[in-house]
């Protein structure tokens, strides 16, 4: 079985990074996988790309910045990614798609796949599976849908655009999709219960098949470390409780819930039962530290970490990591810190329950509500056996989540998709 998995970058972005990681787990399976990047960034020598030559590379980079900065001139100033998919390339001569059994779709935004390509697929005659990873592919161009609920209709009325109404951009992309999709046979995976259900009530998509089939992880990388030797690594006492996060862009970022993890640690410091002393903030992922909020503990920035075993140790490090995230579909960070037995506290949102089991490897607060995040802080660091918390953590990653697990699913949906083709 030979499987060819498509994504606009090479293994950077969660999506990204989610693809490679089941590619990985497929061919550790016994399965001919392999990633094609529509640019690639890195020198991994297992990912190919369609932008070879320097003049498809160019090419490349105009359509990736014309469909991020064109966007620009159409959304309001929000923080909320929309793709207009006017920029594209055709793939369906690559000679790797032509000898695929399976062609896997995952994240082809930014310039690679328009609806009119996507549908362009169907001519190969090829079992298509396509993993959303958010929720472009049933909207009129947006990624993240906060409470906006046109694409339950036919989009339209776009709240982020300075031109909104009736048959404004995002019903016209509605319409080109709805088109293109009429034309094009494919599986859809949704990595979480949460973006299943968000499928079944869009207009677009409503109607198709949707399996269930989560991300995966390497849990000979992420992987727990005795938390007192990690925290030496990072120079902090043992006695320390260390809270980790992961990218603070600003306080304005609405997506990453920024500000109600401010809020959370704000209220945190003011409890009496909570000493302020012995609590440490680490925050990976900044490009920066002009652009970030004043937090009320002795914070830390580790910058972006490259290495992920180092990444790991980090994550053992710390004794909670909290994510404040108000929308996400299966975050890799939850993922990577439940795998290094570090619980996880986070919003009852997205697919986080997926992972999270609250008072049993974690703590899911109530939605946007800073408070109860500051709850389940304080819960994990007066909880009198943090290590049965810590233990059901991993054990949630080895059941559900492991390369063999997901690998398998996989597998038999591919040979599903394979045999209910025209003999």
């Amino acid at each position: 079985m030979k499987v060819v998995h498509l994504n606009t970058y090479d293994g950077n972005g969660g999506a990204g990074r989610a693809c490679l990681r089941l590619s990985n787990a497929l061919v550790e399976n016994g399965i001919d996988s392999k990633v094609i990047a529509y640019y690639k960034f890195g020198q991994n020598p297992k990912i190919n790309t369609f932008t070879k030559g320097i003049f498809a590379k160019i090419k490349a980079v105009f359509n990736i910045l014309a469909e991020r900065y064109l966007a620009k001139l159409f959304v309001k100033a929000v923080k909320t990614p929309f793709s207009l998919q006017w920029f594209g390339k055709s793939i369906v001569n690559h000679p790797d798609l032509k000898s695929a059994d399976i062609i896997h779709l995952h994240w082809v935004n930014h310039g690679f796949l328009t609806p009119k390509f996507l549908a362009e697929i169907d001519e190969l005659e090829k079992p298509v599976v396509w993993t959303f990873h958010d929720s472009n592919a049933f909207t009129g161009g947006c990624h993240v849908r906060y409470s906006c609920e046109h694409f339950h209709k036919q989009c339209g009325d776009c709240p982020i655009l300075k031109l909104s109404g009736k048959n404004d951009i995002s019903h016209k992309n509605w319409l080109r999709k709805q088109k293109a999709y009429s034309e094009f046979n494919f599986h859809i995976v949704a990595p979480s219960r949460w973006m299943s259900n968000s499928v079944k009530q869009s207009s677009l998509l409503g109607i198709r098949n949707v399996s269930i089939i989560p991300n995966t992880i390497e849990i000979d990388v992420f992987k727990p470390y005795v938390k007192a030797e990690a925290k030496k690594i990072l120079k902090i006492p043992a006695n320390h409780f260390v809270l980790m996060s992961g990218f603070m862009p600003s306080k304005n970022d609405k997506h990453k819930g920024t500000q109600y993890l401010i809020d959370a640690l704000n209220e945190l410091a003011a409890r009496p039962e909570i000493p302020s002393e012995l609590i440490e903030l680490v925050i990976f992922g900044n490009k920066d530290e002009k652009d970030v909020p004043t937090f009320p503990f002795k914070t830390t920035f580790l910058g972006t970490i490259n290495k992920d075993e180092h990444l790991a140790k980090c994550y053992a490090a710390a004794d909670a990591f909290i994510t404040p995230s108000l929308e996400d579909n299966l975050p890799n960070t939850v993922m990577e810190s439940l795998a290094c037995a570090t619980p996880v506290i986070a919003f009852k949102t997205g697919g986080i329950p997926d992972m999270v089991k609250h008072l049993e490897n974690g703590y899911l607060a109530n939605y946007e509500s800073s408070s109860d995040l500051a709850d389940g802080i304080e819960w994990l660091f007066l909880h009198e056996d943090a290590a049965t918390v810590q233990k059901e953590a991993r054990r949630t990653i080895l059941n559900h989540f492991a390369p063999v697990v997901v690998a398998t699913k996989h597998e038999e949906l591919y040979q599903t998709l394979i045999n209910a083709l025209p003999q």
